[in-house]
């Protein structure tokens, strides 16, 4: 055992064994599989037997990366990468611990260096699926600056609140978005380094390809007390704009055990693949800290874009034992043909981010002859919930409570309900809060006590629990769209749409989706002056003035023209709890400031109509 605290913290807690557990495998038809857990033996054991203990200091660079380096040279882990990536294109990079160790105290050294960063300074990081994204989180690690990672779709204006509200002080990014991180960097006063990945130079860049050339690895990672802040990720909410979600050295750095060790049961022998973006927490949990926690090689493909084809070539050509996506993606994946690809190295699927059907878990194990084992959890947390190897899945539940917490329901003055009443899903967090949420919003004490109800934590989702202890998600308490796993803020898409010339007014909704779970659907108050335009040239102008505005993803992307009388005194915000019915719409009124007194009651009798999802009269639809 190695003589550190944290990691004996981690063997005590059983991350590194492997049970052999015997048992015959049922078999339901000719390619379905019954994998046993590696880590544990069933999901009570589980629960009575995971404990992690808090160190006084924690940096997961040292106490876990470094350690998997010591390992290796002395043979006690497998001839596995530690991290393996792929373009599509022929090129490849595989890195041992001891190389990514090396890699990451050269760009450790650049950013203390070359761009002057102290200890808590705050760096952006917005790339793609690169092998440099993986060495700006260790580098940051080592450092103790704070990692603030971004999607690649966002926009000028979305980096620029960024960085503003941000305060950072660097950021690194690629060739791509170099020009909208300059068109805005005037505007940022703490922002005063800049790295581009690129093969060619640009002024007032430094470029990372060449100075990693001529960086040193020897470099002394900084003694981090585990409380300390790590790292920040932008999350939507209902009202307003992104908040900044803050984790610690350890809520992410030893947390992430949980996910590691039992829903994802990783050893150092599994090569995982996680198709999530750079940008999200979810990187963060299958991408960096869980499987490296289990010693687990990190396999990634570049794939800037979702090709089913790319996927099944992959998981067919390459030793992937663990496959992990959102819903989104296994909804697109069965739409196509499977029958002459064989996965033969996969042997668990896990996915997060949205509710997934339970048909699509159905297809998905006809196919492949593997279960789909649904997580639940949050920018904020680790696992909440989860389906676990060796329990009985069942369909459409998010399964049962992770390790980590304490889970229950409740009522709106913090009582836990009993089965089968759905109420508020809540952590319990007094008077011991657990490792693996988030330390508090940045900047906002108001945001972080409204998430606090009596003892518990308030994720913001509503649920049940049945008689056997399963979860099962209802739907979001708050305004909240889940779209292909990203979460968006129906205020970031409102405030886009109304810098259009030709809205008035505008509410965005959530509308069911068969592929990504939901999408946008927005409400749309007219301009008068573009009430004579032509409708579907109109939809698309606005459609595209969005994914101008925002990132792409948020535009509303299912479109129908409607027209109707508006009441002068109704708001459309106002009535955004009440849009959700009807349907995947986007209705363009008539501009109100026609109507006449008498027509208020003609409007009252179609808002009646719309809420009840029975339009009729003057008001027409088109599919």
């Amino acid at each position: 055992m190695l003589p550190l605290v944290t990691m004996k913290t981690l063997l005590r807690a059983k991350c590194f064994w492997r049970l052999a557990i015997p048992g015959s495998v049922r078999e339901l038809h000719k390619d379905y599989r019954i994998v046993p857990p590696q880590n544990f033996s069933n999901y009570e054991s589980m629960k009575q037997e995971f404990k992690l203990e808090t160190p006084e200091y924690f940096n997961f660079a040292k106490d876990i990366l470094d350690q998997w380096t010591n390992m290796e040279k002395a043979g006690k882990r497998p001839s596995n990468p530690a991290f393996w990536w792929i373009n599509g294109k022929g090129e490849e990079v595989r890195w041992s611990f001891e190389e990514l160790g090396s890699l990451s105290r050269k760009f450790a050294n650049i950013l203390t260096e070359a761009c002057a960063l102290k200890r808590g300074d705050r760096v952006m990081v917005i790339l793609p699926r690169i092998p440099e994204w993986w060495l700006a989180n260790v580098a940051c690690l080592r450092t103790g600056t704070v990692l603030i990672p971004g999607t690649t779709q966002l926009t000028q204006r979305d980096i620029l609140y960024r960085l503003q509200s941000s305060k950072a002080k660097c950021i690194i990014t690629d060739e791509v978005l170099a020009p909208a991180v300059d068109a805005v960097a005037s505007k940022c006063e703490n922002l005063h380094s800049k790295l581009i990945v690129s093969q060619k130079p640009k002024d007032g860049w430094g470029n990372l390809k060449e100075m990693m050339k001529q960086a040193s690895d020897n470099h002394t990672c900084v003694k981090t007390k585990h409380d300390e802040m790590m790292a920040i990720y932008f999350t939507s909410g209902t009202s307003g704009t992104p908040k900044m979600t803050g984790h610690t050295h350890s809520s992410f750095g030893l947390g992430l055990s949980v996910n590691g060790r039992f829903w994802l049961d990783l050893t150092p022998s599994d090569v995982i693949w996680n198709t999530s973006d750079t940008g999200w927490a979810k990187s963060a949990w299958s991408s960096v800290f869980s499987p490296w926690i289990q010693g687990a090689c990190v396999f990634v493909h570049y794939l800037p874009r979702f090709e089913p084809t790319s996927i099944f070539q992959t998981l067919s050509e390459f030793p992937i034992t663990v496959f992990c996506s959102a819903p989104t993606a296994y909804r697109m994946l069965i739409q196509n043909d499977m029958t002459s690809y064989k996965f033969k190295s996969l042997k668990h699927c896990v996915s997060a981010g949205e509710p997934i059907n339970p048909e699509v878990t159905e297809q998905w194990r006809n196919r492949t002859g593997l279960d789909i084992y649904e997580g639940y959890g949050q920018t904020e947390t680790v696992l909440i919930c989860g389906n676990f190897k060796g329990m009985k899945i069942k369909s459409g539940s998010m399964g049962k409570p992770s390790p980590a917490f304490d889970v229950k329901i409740l009522d709106i003055n913090g009582n836990v309900l009993p089965p089968g009443e759905e109420g508020d899903i809540g952590i319990q967090v007094l008077p011991n809060r657990p490792l693996g949420l988030f330390a508090h919003y940045i900047d906002n004490p108001t945001k972080t006590a409204s998430t606090l109800r009596g003892n518990f934590y308030i994720t913001g989702d509503r649920g049940y629990m049945d008689e056997d202890g399963y979860f099962w998600f209802v739907a979001r308490s708050d305004d909240i769209i889940l779209s292909s796993g990203y979460r968006i803020g129906p205020f970031e898409v409102e405030s886009a749409l109304i810098e259009h010339p030709a809205v008035a007014e505008a509410a965005v909704v959530s509308s069911p989706d068969p592929i990504r779970g939901e999408v946008v659907k927005a409400f749309i108050v007219l301009s008068h002056d573009y009430k004579s335009h032509d409708q579907e040239q109109l939809k698309k102008e606005i459609q595209e003035h969005v994914k101008k505005i925002t990132a792409p993803y948020k535009y509303p992307r299912k479109t129908f023209p409607w027209f109707g009388p508006l009441l002068e005194t109704t708001s459309l915000l106002d009535l955004r709890p009440h849009l959700h019915n009807g349907g995947v719409i986007f209705p363009l009124f008539q501009d109100p400031s026609r109507l006449t007194v008498e027509a208020k009651t003609e409007g009252r009798t179609f808002w009646e109509q719309l809420l009840t999802g029975k339009p009729s009269g003057d008001v027409g639809f088109s599919s």
